[in-house]
């Protein structure tokens, strides 16, 4: 059995990935890698993201990878431009906000009809959450104050806050990225079993905030975790 490893938010920053999987990683097609989502946005890079995840996915390599919040504001600007003729549409200036104009701008796209359909379909391929033996795998996290928190789909791509409650997920632990935590958290949720879930994301868009800007893996059979600081900026 090769090795797990999990990958939060990478935000458009290739050359950080890159340099994450082949030279702190080195993957290898018996392992198995788990991508988090939010792959766009922020960073200058995102099509060369989502292009080198497509080129592991047709070499065999086994890839498997959640959908983020960056990927929804996407579709939905990119489904909403089918429809208009002129303008900016209300999809568009929110994801113009949050950083859909770096990742136009890596597409080469004036606006986001112009983004090929084969990404849009790629993204929403994601899955919003992925089980495994002992874990949950979410890009947010999950709504435990109701019955079944698999049923709440938006709060697994938005939650920011959340309680976990083993006992409605079979007793395994989340892992999620989406809000950037301080590195020196993320080692205590990776060391501790405390806390019921471990957050991956470090921000590593955030590359001149003290404590921030790196981009984490996980191994979750041995609780390695590898830290690649930012290359991109």
């Amino acid at each position: 059995m090769g090795r797990r490893w999990i990958i939060p938010d990478i935000h458009g920053c290739f050359n950080t990935m890159k340099s994450l999987i082949e030279t702190e990683i080195q993957l290898t097609t018996s392992d198995s890698i788990y991508f988090l989502g939010d792959f766009i946005d922020r960073g200058p890079n995102s099509k060369s993201v989502i292009d080198y995840i497509m080129t592991l996915q047709k070499e065999s390599y086994d890839v498997h990878y959640l959908m983020g919040n960056h990927e929804q504001y996407c579709i939905e600007a990119w489904e909403y431009d089918q429809k208009r003729l002129f303008g900016h549409g209300k999809a568009q200036r929110e994801w113009e906000k949050h950083g859909g104009l770096q990742t136009l701008k890596s597409f080469g796209a004036r606006r986001p009809r112009n983004i090929d359909e084969r990404y849009i379909e790629w993204m929403k391929n994601g899955k919003y959450y992925i089980e495994l033996d002992n874990y949950i795998l979410v890009h947010a996290g999950l709504n435990f104050r109701i019955g079944n928190p698999f049923d709440d789909l938006l709060s697994m791509l938005w939650i920011r806050e959340f309680k976990v409650d083993k006992s409605k997920i079979g007793g395994k632990t989340v892992i999620h990225g989406h809000v950037p935590v301080e590195l020196s958290f993320i080692s205590l949720f990776i060391e501790s079993d405390n806390y019921g879930f471990i957050a991956l994301d470090n921000g590593v868009y955030r590359h001149s905030k003290q404590g921030y800007g790196n981009l984490i893996a996980l191994n979750i059979d041995t609780k390695e975790f590898l830290i690649q600081p930012n290359i991109d900026f």
